[in-house]
């Protein structure tokens, strides 16, 4: 900011005008105190040569310098305090420019030595490329047979998936299939040891029932889980007779009287000969087939005459065609002449059993 211009009043006399002279003068040169001291002097000098209005106009334009003045030294301090922060700042931006140069000079080193690192790198990155093709190229080759192979692995591994899920149905069917059956066996087990209490219970019981009578004459025995009770043709009926002796009725009573408590048992009639054929005929019978049938459908009446159901009693003829001993002596051919009378349990629970298990497969 320039400062304000003074305005000096014109001098009528002589001593005004030096002083005027003087004061224009240390305006000039800008010095404050000889600039006060030429004031006084020409406020001295002016009263004796000026009027009193121009003296008081004078006062004023001193007061205006006075202020001026002041404005000019705050203006100057101001001055002089940003030309010291300035200067301060440039010696700052010196430093960090002198810095910037060393980094600078530095970098440039570190640049020539990034751009051979560079270039080094860029050689060996050519030549990794090269060899990376052709390994690229070899990798994929062998890539194409893994994945084929891998797929085709797939597939093997889908396919024994699918047969192992279907092998494990089936073993569990087969385990379910095997329990059913290890019951199902378990059940026709105790059947069976059921059958064979009853088998060895009604042996029992007929033995017992016709143990006065000869051991040549009548035999109890078990074969296959049935009863046989044999009956000798000497204890029965007379040679090419069909009619039973009174011994013979005697033993078909007592063993009709255990058969009545035993309900459960089915009753067969087996009428057996020996090869000796007929000479004649006798009434209805011309051979030994009717001899055989005749007699065991004779003891099947007396049997059921005696308190058997008629439904549990079958009359068969087996005529000369199962013999128990060789038609070769006399002996033998006794003991081929007999009737059997074959006592079987009723196996209706095992039969239920037995067809259970057909009606599962």
């Amino acid at each position: 900011m320039r400062p304000a211009r003074l305005i000096l009043p014109q001098a009528d006399c002589w001593p005004a005008r030096i002083s005027l002279a003087l004061l224009r003068l240390f305006v000039v040169n800008k010095s404050p105190k000889p600039l006060i001291f030429c004031a006084l002097l020409a406020s001295l000098a002016l009263p004796s040569c000026v009027a009193s209005k121009k003296y008081d106009d004078l006062r004023a334009r001193q007061s205006a310098t006075e202020q001026a003045k002041n404005e000019a030294e705050r203006q100057n301090r101001q001055s002089v305090a940003e030309l010291k922060k300035t200067s301060d700042e440039v010696a700052k931006l010196r430093l960090q420019t002198r810095r910037l140069t060393d980094d600078s000079t530095e970098t440039g080193r570190n640049l020539a030595r990034t751009r051979q690192l560079y270039e080094q790198l860029t050689d060996s990155y050519d030549r990794l490329l090269k060899n990376s093709d052709r390994t690229l190229a070899n990798k994929t080759t062998d890539y194409n047979k893994v994945t084929q192979d891998l797929a085709r692995r797939e597939a093997e591994l889908g396919e024994l998936d699918q047969s192992l899920k279907k092998s494990r149905a089936d073993i569990d069917r087969l385990n379910q299939d095997l329990t059913t059956r290890e019951a199902k066996l378990a059940e026709l087990q105790k059947a069976l040891a059921e059958k064979d209490r009853a088998v060895d219970a009604l042996k029992a019981s007929v033995s017992n029932a016709l143990r006065g009578f000869k051991g040549t004459e009548l035999q109890v025995e078990m074969r296959n889980g049935k009863v046989y009770v044999s009956l000798s043709e000497q204890l029965l009926f007379k040679s090419g007779s069909t009619k039973v002796d009174p011994k013979g009725q005697d033993a078909l009573r007592q063993l009709a009287t255990v058969l009545q408590q035993q309900p459960d048992v089915n009753v067969v009639v087996e009428g057996h000969t020996d090869n000796v054929p007929f000479s004649r005929a006798v009434g209805s019978m011309t051979d030994n087939w009717d001899l055989s049938v005749l007699r065991a459908t004779e003891i099947a009446r007396l049997l059921t005459t005696g308190g058997v159901a008629p439904e549990r009693v079958t009359a068969s003829g087996r005529s000369q065609y199962v013999p128990v001993a060789p038609n070769s002596s006399a002996e033998n051919k006794a003991l081929n002449r007999r009737t059997e009378i074959i006592l079987t349990p009723k196996l209706n629970e095992l039969f239920k059993i037995l067809d259970s298990n057909s009606a599962g497969k």
